[in-house]
């Protein structure tokens, strides 16, 4: 169905100020990290999950920053950019049993897109979306 990857994820909060995301992204820049999915809001703190191409080197970054960073196993699910791919793959979990915590992602460039998952089994879950 779809190409799977595992990843990490780095989850931490900051307290909220205009201009967090961009001394973020400034000091994950500054560390040569590069950043592959971002979600960030703000709720009284500003609040992130972050996949990079290098989580050590980041959290490092982000903790001189003091932001206490955690890292979790993600998996990063490559699919075609068309109507429908979503319904089919939150289906096919939830068919298996398998609850999914969050999920976030964006379409891409072209005719693919990638989706950031994190879920109460993700071995099964990558099991059951290459299929």
């Amino acid at each position: 169905m779809a190409k799977t990857l595992k990843s990490k994820q780095l989850t931490f909060s900051l307290p909220n100020k205009i201009g967090l995301l961009s001394d973020v992204a400034e000091a994950v820049a500054a560390a040569k990290v590069n950043i592959e999915s971002i979600c960030a809001y703000e709720r009284g703190y500003g609040f992130f999950m972050m996949v990079v191409d290098d989580p050590a080197k980041a959290k490092k970054v982000l903790t001189r920053m003091g932001a206490k960073v955690h890292v979790e196993d993600v998996i990063l699910l490559q699919l075609p950019n068309r109507v429908g791919q979503l319904e089919k793959v939150s289906k096919k979990i939830s068919d298996a049993g398998i609850n999914i915590i969050f999920l976030y992602g964006s379409p891409g460039k072209g005719k693919t897109g990638t989706l950031v998952i994190q879920t109460a089994n993700n071995r099964k879950a990558m099991k059951l979306l290459e299929k």
